[in-house]
């Protein structure tokens, strides 16, 4: 589960966020959606403990700063950064250290091939292009066995095969129980994908919708009704 009460950001004397506060429980997909501006790579950010904020995030019941929340946390940016003097394979193995994971190498081989990257292991992280890079923070994030994921704009970049093996994904780990929050513009990707959507405006969440409670609509045409029929 993760849990937002009250937090709120400011940049001098400018609030970025403005007291908001949400919740995505186990097993389930949240969205964020937003124009530029909106606050929401603020709260990402918050959330993945790159910010200072006021209010509270709780992690699987955790403070978000603690080192519980962080050891069952995963996340990946917007735009991935390797290191360069590491394989594919190596960045994933610093993950497994790192966290302790228990991902057997079976498990990474797998995950690589999902993503095309096993005949590419080997390759150094100052080799990658973008969408590799992405893969790779993508295969990184699954090698903490994470029960919280988030995602910043997870498809930019990605190839088509790599985008359908990443929907998959995110539906296999809401099955598993896992809580997962998506951060995206990009409308038509995360559809058939959310149980619960926040839209953001000017540091505020404007208003949330449940899928169990919107039947058969398109997440386009709610975005729309609650933002005023305007892109911004």
């Amino acid at each position: 589960m993760l849990e937002i009460q009250n937090l709120t950001k400011t940049y001098g004397q400018v609030k970025a966020v403005d007291n908001v506060s949400f919740c995505v429980d186990n097993g389930q997909v949240g969205i964020m959606l937003g124009p530029n501006g909106a606050g929401k790579s603020t709260i990402i950010k918050s959330i993945a403990g790159l910010l200072r904020y006021e209010g509270e995030i709780r992690i699987c019941g955790f403070p978000g700063r603690s080192l519980e929340a962080k050891k069952v946390f995963a996340y990946v940016p917007e735009i991935p950064a390797m290191f360069e003097a590491l394989t594919v394979r190596e960045h994933i193995e610093y993950i497994r250290r790192a966290y302790q994971s228990p991902i057997s190498d079976e498990e990474i081989d797998f995950i690589l091939k999902r993503f095309e990257l096993l005949d590419k292991q080997d390759k150094l992280g100052n080799e990658l292009s973008k969408g590799m890079m992405q893969k790779v923070s993508i295969c990184c994030a699954l090698a903490v066995k994470p029960k919280v994921m988030m995602l910043d704009e997870p498809m930019v970049g990605l190839d088509p095969q790599a985008i359908k093996e990443l929907k998959e994904v995110i539906l296999e780990l809401r099955n598993f129980g896992v809580t997962l929050l998506i951060s995206t513009h990009m409308l038509e990707m995360v559809e058939g994908l959310w149980d619960v959507m926040f839209v953001m405006d000017k540091g505020h969440i404007i208003g949330s919708y449940r899928k169990e409670d919107v039947g058969n609509k398109e997440l386009e045409d709610l975005f729309f009704e609650m933002t005023g029929g305007e892109e911004k």
